[in-house]
């Protein structure tokens, strides 16, 4: 009898318990407010339960082997000064005052490569982290993308402040002035020439006029996939697009040295160009991009001379239906199909080469 009176009135505690609670909620007795702060065992049980959540989920991650390739961290510096250094600073680039105000705060990542393993980092660049001010990746198809910022981040605790003005375009910006690059942010990345970087980023130099403007135009709308150019072009309007592709257009970077390849790619990639391979209902390169992917039909891309880690890249996404942009963006999906991994090297080989087209190296016709 006293074990069931016992209960009961246990029973009742709780309940009274979580009515007074639900009453306090209701009257907006718990504070919401960043400049309160969390209770300490509150910061301790959110970053607790985060830290497991993220371990759980990394272990579902395969990192890839190139996963602190030099190409991947420059591909990414630029994006974290733009979008990422405004909360967690940068070697000689602190925060901004804001982000010491926000609850919880933002970390500074000196020690992410210790604390975190590249498949955690993965996950948190991927997918963000709730109640706190770190967002999802904003291309959730573009698994290349943040597995560069992982990169980035690894390499981040080696850097000096002269590093990272020189990866992340802050000196390129510094030296280009008022340029219309510069203003648009492009500079960061592509520089004033649109030259690849060594492979960090696609050559726009020389590109179509055309292209590079719908290419902007589908980043800025939605229509193609990529959490780095979605936030570069989210300002830009149609007038400076244009005034960004002519630009472009017109100029002549230095070609990155070649890549050494198989002998046995370039020349597999040079006949799928040619002729396709209609045993797998892969059409020929050359119908639309031209002879080597030199001469290519208005709105298609130039690809004689571009960087072939970055067309393989394009290929995989085609391949997938993740890529999006433009209204061939079926017909690209469709082509790319039937395209084993050894095809994507090849045909990506051969057009970096410009075989078939009277380009080598890289060099832009």
């Amino acid at each position: 009898m006293n074990r069931k009176i016992r209960l009961r009135h246990l029973i009742y505690g709780l309940a009274g318990l979580a009515a007074a609670a639900l009453v306090a909620l209701w009257a907006g007795l718990m504070p919401v407010t960043a400049s309160s702060g969390h209770w300490r065992i509150t910061a301790w049980a959110l970053h607790w339960v985060m830290q497991n959540s993220v371990r759980t989920d990394a272990l579902f991650v395969e990192p890839p082997d190139e996963v602190d390739d030099p190409v991947l961290v420059r591909r990414a510096a630029g994006h974290f000064d733009t979008a990422c250094r405004f909360c967690h600073g940068a070697p000689g680039a602190p925060a901004g005052p804001l982000p010491f105000n926000m609850t919880p705060r933002p970390p500074g990542l000196g020690h992410a490569a210790h604390a975190w393993s590249p498949a955690e980092l993965f996950r948190i660049v991927g997918h963000g982290v709730k109640f706190s001010g770190m967002p999802a990746w904003p291309a959730p198809a573009r698994d290349d993308e943040v597995w560069a910022m992982v990169a980035f981040l690894r390499a981040l605790p080696q850097m000096a402040g002269p590093d990272y003005a020189r990866l992340s375009g802050r000196a390129a910006t510094a030296d280009a002035g008022g340029s219309l690059p510069a203003r648009a942010g492009c500079v960061a990345c592509h520089g004033v020439d649109g030259g690849s970087h060594g492979g960090a980023v696609p050559v726009i130099g020389g590109q179509r006029a055309d292209y590079l403007a719908a290419t902007l135009t589908d980043f800025r709308d939605g229509r193609r996939a990529s959490g780095i150019m979605q936030v570069a072009t989210a300002g830009l309007d149609d007038d400076m697009i244009a005034r960004l592709a002519r630009h472009y257009a017109g100029r002549q970077p230095e070609p990155d040295p070649a890549a050494p390849a198989d002998p046995a790619e370039p020349a597999r990639g040079t006949a799928i160009i040619a002729d396709g391979m209609p045993e797998a209902r892969v059409p020929a390169c050359s119908a639309c991009h031209g002879a080597g992917g030199a001469d290519p039909k208005p709105g298609i891309p130039r690809l004689a001379g571009q960087n072939a880690g970055y067309l393989a890249t394009q290929l995989q996404l085609w391949r997938a239906g993740t890529r999006g942009g433009g209204p061939r963006a079926e017909v690209m999906t469709r082509a790319a199909s039937g395209l084993s991994d050894a095809d994507i090297r090849a045909v990506a080989a051969a057009l970096a080469r410009g075989d078939g087209s009277g380009v080598y190296e890289g060099r832009q016709p």
